[in-house]
């Protein structure tokens, strides 16, 4: 059955016959960020072959589509948020699209659709590329910088696994070299700071660097957009395609930042964060080849977040990063700084990255959200009922909830959100948690559940500080699943598969769907990882994450893919009941999963002629389901979904197992 076209309208997705729909699904794959077959950072690389890769096989080859997509389908998800990258369409170079990998991309799409799935598109970078520790950009971008890619690591101007890991010694953690989730750190080092100062802010902070005739900023963001271009012209006859995301968890480089700022003051508009404590002009002058002296942040829960443990000398080996034809670097032939004759740098504008022409800047106002703008125009000439699935700096999304400036048209809110303790930490912090944005503990399975709720809420609130408000969409969430060192796998190694040993994980997960239900919002948890493995050094494939709810390594032969032994971890933890569509407003939905009860209220429209859909995955209710419906009536019951229809007025459902 071909899945209805969906709008935005206030809060909820409609339907065309005027249902509210609540989209959960699954970020479609965490390996996609990478090269196929062996572009995953468990394999050494120098990124010499950066034209020459390919994309085609992520999220898997073709022929494992119908394995993947009937699980997920069986689960019960709905959406799909399909991950692809800059990369993948233009590695070749500028404007040589990779035609094999856009027919491929297409025909996922295409069955996807096949499947009952809806898809959004979501154009994935972390820290700008591969080359700066993360994925996106392709990497012939640095050499139109000027900047030797080969070198970033070796300058200490972004933490690159491939560059850092000892391969000799694999499937192990290396803390000393490598520490878990530093990749993240790569925001605040000078290849990231320069590349997305020049992607977002290029025209204002280095008017005069220009790419083939063009500003950098424009050069850089006509790119992106072209690439978006090429797969919109492709999927755009899909009806079951709600749009794009605009781009996932921008970097703002410098802007923003004073030159001197380290950012040590630990305050609660701008937390002190680990690892090396960068301000833009360490980081400027550290990428000429000079090698400085930074203090070191580490988290001490005594003082209420990270504080400075030591003094590290960065760059030892002198190397600077700009080739040796470049003119250099932009922001310092702007007149930000300049060097002095004993070789030290002085800031002549120590605001050079907060004032425009006298005018305080505004990252929000004057650079992201024109730039979400931009991508819902260029998208929507394409098709104009596409909506652009809208992203923030990731903890911006979080702790300042408010959207500083106009949304594009038929925007949706599709901010991230995690429990940072449990990701950062590889820890379920039960029975005594920590929220982070109150620096206080919670008890108990429900002071954690009441927690997620208001972190959750907080989110939500920016959706309504649109005016005529817009939908939420948590466009990630989810949780490590090597947890506590990877004590699941080594318990699965020793032949233990009992769905116990996934506890844990699962009541992390229950948690945090609970408070999804108790809001009544739409999510697609992160991630699904085809080539995931139960190895500590590979996991999705990426810089040691480790949050697929499948793996390989959970096959035993002969088992249905749904169920446990089918690949499926913490199963019990994200397959649950809910309201797809809603003949009418949801207005409660909750699930118990010890008893395996679910309970939903809406208000039902009789105007209103297509049921509620209910989905009913077989792994909660093997033996079939018990139904007891007030003013509404069953209208039918298939394997996984049930349609009821409410008289008028306030109806209730609840489903128990028989």
């Amino acid at each position: 059955m071909a899945q209805k076209k969906l709008t935005p309208q206030g809060e909820w997705f409609v339907d065309v016959s005027g249902r509210k729909v609540i989209l959960r699904g699954i970020n479609l794959g965490g390996d996609t960020k990478v090269p196929f077959p062996n572009g995953g950072t468990q394999f050494p690389s120098d990124f010499s072959d950066h034209r020459e890769v390919s994309f085609i096989g992520r999220p898997f080859p073709l022929a494992e589509a119908d394995d993947h997509l009937t699980r997920l389908k069986r689960w019960g998800f709905n959406v799909l948020r399909l991950l692809t990258t800059w990369e993948a369409v233009e590695h070749k170079g500028p404007n040589e699209y990779d035609e094999a990998y856009l027919d491929y991309f297409t025909e996922i799409v295409r069955l996807a659709g096949e499947y009952g799935f809806y898809v959004f598109i979501d154009f994935h970078q972390d820290v700008w590329s591969r080359m700066t520790g993360g994925d996106g950009a392709p990497g012939w971008i640095f050499e139109k910088l000027g900047i030797d890619y080969r070198k970033l690591s070796e300058a200490d101007a972004a933490i690159v696994m491939q560059r850092a890991y000892d391969y000799s010694k694999p499937g192990l953690r290396q803390e000393d070299n490598y520490p878990t989730m530093c990749w993240s750190q790569n925001y605040r080092y000078a290849g990231n700071g320069i590349l997305w100062t020049l992607f977002f802010g290029g025209k204002d902070f280095a008017p005069n660097f220009l790419i083939d005739g063009k500003n950098v900023q424009d050069y850089l963001q006509d790119h992106y957009l072209g690439c978006m271009k090429e797969i919109a012209k492709r999927v755009k006859d899909f009806d079951f395609v709600l749009g794009f995301d605009s781009l996932n968890e921008p970097g703002k480089g410098f802007i923003g930042r004073a030159m001197n700022d380290r950012c040590l003051n630990n305050g609660d508009a701008d937390p002190a964060k680990p690892g090396l404590a960068w301000s833009p002009i360490d980081a400027l002058f550290s990428s000429h080849g000079h090698s400085i002296d930074l203090p070191y942040l580490t988290l001490k829960v005594w003082k209420g977040g990270f504080v400075p443990t030591k003094t590290v000398t960065v760059n030892q080996n002198q190397v600077s990063i700009w080739l040796p034809e470049s003119p250099g670097d932009p922001f310092q032939l702007e007149g930000a700084y300049t060097i002095t004759k004993d070789g030290t740098p002085f800031i002549e504008k120590n605001d050079f990255f907060q004032k425009v022409n006298g005018r305080t800047i505004d990252f929000d106002a004057d650079y992201l959200i024109p730039f979400m703008r931009t991508v819902g125009k260029t998208i929507q000439e394409i098709r104009k009922d596409w909506m652009v699935f809208i992203e923030r700096e990731a903890s911006d999304a979080f702790t300042h909830p408010h959207l500083n400036g106009e949304a594009p048209k038929l925007a949706v809110n599709a901010a991230h959100w995690y429990d940072i303790l449990t990701l950062l930490f590889k820890k379920f912090l039960y029975p005594i948690a920590i929220d982070t944005l109150t620096k206080r503990p919670v008890f108990g399975k429900s002071g954690i559940e009441a927690m997620y709720v208001r972190q959750l809420t907080r989110i939500k609130n920016t959706a309504d500080s649109v005016p005529g408000k817009i939908p939420s969409l948590i466009g990630e969430f989810g949780i490590p699943f090597d947890l506590q060192g990877g004590k699941a796998y080594k318990e699965w190694k020793k032949g233990n598969h009992s769905p116990k040993i996934w506890k844990r994980h699962v009541m992390a997960l229950d948690a945090m769907y609970n408070a999804m239900d108790h809001l009544l919002l739409s999510n697609t948890i992160w991630n699904y990882t085809a080539s995931n493995q139960n190895d500590l050094m590979v996991g999705d494939g990426w810089n040691q994450e480790d949050l697929s709810i499948f793996s390989k390594d959970q096959i035993i032969p002969g088992s249905d893919p749904d169920v446990y032994g089918g690949g499926g971890r913490a199963i019990e933890g994200f397959c649950r009941p809910y309201a797809a569509f809603t003949q009418g407003t949801p207005t409660k939905m909750q699930y118990n999963l010890e008893t395996r009860e679910f309970h939903f209220e809406w208000d039902s429209d009789s105007k209103i002629l297509e049921p509620c859909i209910i989905k009913v995955p077989r792994f909660v209710y093997p033996n079939g389901v018990q139904i007891v419906l007030s003013n509404a009536e069953k209208i039918s019951e298939t394997d996984g979904e049930l349609t009821v229809k409410g008289n008028g007025g306030k109806a209730t459902l609840i489903l128990k197992p028989l």
